[in-house]
């Protein structure tokens, strides 16, 4: 009987993961012994992190987008049909059509969601570009906006943790090209005592924030949203006024996760290096969906759907494990409209920001292009 692999989400790391395994599996797809299917949620795949270049009318619409079924091997079985209940001990999968799937290993890669209606006042007095409708409303914002206080409020759990910096930095060059830089005040706020989760992120952007006349503060766990008065309020008390609120809502990770209690919040705990779910054998965990206290970014999921891929096919065909998942991520990091620069660390090495240029702000507009062949799993 056929061995049957089972992806429950379509996003990057469900993408990755369903390709790499029919390349190396391809002996077993076709002589019937293991099957590859996919349960998406949406017929279309996006390019996320394309998002952060809407706002400023940087990035055409139609580029963000590439028919799912396209961006998927041909061998792999893919249904938008979204996942209601997982059950492990029975090693099913229902869906909204009321199928149920069977499953011999499984992967969840779920992705987060979006939560501004966690903070009261957010949904309706904040602008954000982590969905296209958000990036949609942030560009009419900015397009209208003719100076005054800018507030970019970062609350946590959050994916793309360099993105918060990115945004500010870009608004900062945006609003210079637009003759306001001097009628602008631009203020970032934190949850905790530094600009950044990882420490030697924060104390690289202290400086440079320093240099832009970007001002910050650190302890700002926000509490409420007046609308009216155009006021955040933070749970450490501490009002900031503000005419054009850009905020990073707070993420949860998918419903799904939730309603079948596999972890609080929607993230499912995860073995670190093995990337299964704590306790099991046949169940992997990828991207944002895990538990794992390391960035929730794009170049995360790629690393690990790389392992995954690697171990799965190994365990169909040799019936062990292959490698560990050693907790590499590298992230462009936009530091203005013409320059960048980049991280990367994994579980030992931490990161060390480089000086911003012109080259590695055209490395990551490369890579805009190329994500499609990332996606499928050849980049």
């Amino acid at each position: 009987m056929a061995k049957k692999i089972l992806i429950v989400g379509g996003g990057l790391a469900g993408t990755i993961i369903a390709n790499g395994l029919c390349r190396q599996l391809g002996k077993e797809l076709r002589a019937n012994e293991v099957t590859i299917t996919v349960i998406g949620n949406n017929e279309q795949h996006m390019y996320q992190p394309g998002l952060l270049y809407v706002p400023f009318g940087r990035i055409r619409e139609k580029d963000l987008f590439r028919d799912q079924r396209s961006v998927l091997d041909r061998r792999v079985i893919f249904h938008v049909d979204p996942a209601t209940k997982i059950d492990i001990s029975t090693k099913s999968v229902a869906t909204e059509s009321g199928t149920t799937h069977e499953y011999d290993y499984l992967v969840l890669a779920t992705g987060s969601r979006l939560r501004p209606d966690t903070v009261p006042g957010m949904a309706e007095g904040a602008h954000w570009f982590y969905d296209l409708d958000g990036a949609r409303k942030m560009r009419e914002a900015l397009e209208g906006f003719d100076g005054g206080k800018i507030v970019v409020n970062v609350n946590a759990p959050h994916k793309c943790p360099v993105a918060p910096l990115e945004i500010t930095f870009m608004l900062r060059d945006y609003l210079q090209e637009r003759g306001l830089g001097d009628k602008t005040e631009i203020t970032y706020t934190y949850p905790i005592g530094r600009l950044h989760a990882l420490e030697p992120v924060a104390n690289w952007t202290q400086p440079e924030f320093d240099k832009a006349g970007i001002k910050y503060e650190t302890f700002f766990n926000t509490k409420s949203i007046d609308v009216e008065k155009k006021v955040i309020s933070s749970e450490e008390e501490s009002d900031i006024e503000y005419d054009l609120l850009v905020t990073i809502p707070p993420h949860h990770g998918s419903q799904v996760i939730t309603d079948s209690d596999l972890g609080a919040g929607g993230w499912v705990p995860t073995e670190r290096e093995t990337l299964l779910h704590e306790g099991t054998t046949d169940v992997f965990v990828c991207g944002d969906t895990t538990n794992i206290p390391i960035s929730k970014a794009g170049s995360t999921a790629h690393f690990e759907a790389d392992t995954i891929i690697d171990n799965l096919s190994s365990l169909v065909t040799e019936g062990r494990m292959a490698r560990k998942y050693d907790g590499k991520v590298f992230c462009f990091v936009e530091t203005g409209m013409n320059q960048g620069t980049y991280v990367w660390f994994n579980y030992t090495t931490p990161p060390n920001p480089g000086a911003p240029s012109q080259m590695v702000h055209w490395f990551k507009l490369a890579y805009n292009r190329l994500y499609w062949l990332s996606a499928r799993g050849l980049l």
